[in-house]
């Protein structure tokens, strides 16, 4: 199965509005705000690529930022235009994040790379992605990439799931190491962090943070989402707090790594 034949497929039939409603979703979209606008000024530009349906873009056109947007799959920009709302400065196209060669270099000052990690599966259009979103960043610009957790999948998946038992997905899964393969079928690609380290050491930048966006969040989705708003607040404090401990935070699903274009 072909990369676009797999995700049309997957969005076609997946309600990205929806990933982010619940209190156990809101809590990777509050972190990932929270040190997006660690680092935004009044003037600043963004792009987001791989915008989805556009819930990053849209918060941050609503809040008076120039946001422009590129989308890979049609479904989910016909969502974002329903979802641009009076008032917002905002765009969006179609593109694939592997090639960007319509968009300068050195555009913008914040570059939202949040969703085409996900989805893209050889070391060459990994290395592409990365690539571009450098490239259309200004010098002294932020790039926020995100990252599906490997480890963390292999105890959902492999144990909680029971698919290290499965045939099918065998050859995807490392006996010794654990380490788990994807191809376009699975939708998912997976990260551990020696292999996010591996493809920006290609790369001059300078990491800034480097952290857990959900944590152990999918193993407590039940109690997260019964929580009264000012547990919620203070479960959302802890979780910032030790978001990027090194001894925790490998054990997310969902990883953000921030770093500045030298």
């Amino acid at each position: 199965m072909e990369r676009m034949e797999a995700l049309t497929n997957y969005y076609t039939a997946h309600n990205e509005d929806t990933r982010f409603a619940s209190k156990h979703g809101m809590v990777e979209f509050l972190t990932t705000v929270h040190y997006i606008e660690k680092y935004l000024t009044s003037d600043m530009r963004i792009l987001e690529i791989g915008a989805g349906t556009g819930r990053y873009s849209h918060y941050f056109a609503q809040k008076g930022y120039a946001v422009d947007a590129v989308e890979l799959m049609e479904c989910n920009i016909e969502k974002f235009m329903t979802n641009t709302k009076d008032g917002e400065t905002i765009s969006v196209r179609q593109g694939d994040a592997v090639d960007l060669r319509d968009i300068a270099s050195d555009t913008y000052d914040i570059t939202l790379l949040l969703g085409p990690m996900y989805h893209l599966y050889t070391d060459e259009d990994k290395h592409a992605a990365m690539s571009e979103a450098i490239r259309v960043t200004k010098k002294g610009g932020i790039v926020f990439a995100a990252y599906c957790g490997s480890d963390m999948t292999v105890y959902q998946f492999c144990f909680v799931r029971g698919g290290i038992n499965n045939e099918q997905y065998k050859a995807l899964i490392d006996p010794d190491t654990f380490v788990l393969d994807s191809t376009p079928k699975e939708i998912f690609s997976l990260y551990r962090k020696e292999d996010i380290d591996n493809l920006m050491s290609a790369f001059n930048t300078k990491r800034l943070h480097y952290i857990g966006t959900d944590m152990l969040t999918h193993f407590i989705v039940n109690t997260i989402d019964e929580m009264d708003d000012d547990t919620f607040s203070k479960y959302m404090k802890y979780h910032l707090y030790i978001c990027e401990r090194a001894d925790m935070v490998g054990m997310t699903n969902h990883i953000l790594d921030i770093f500045r274009k030298e």
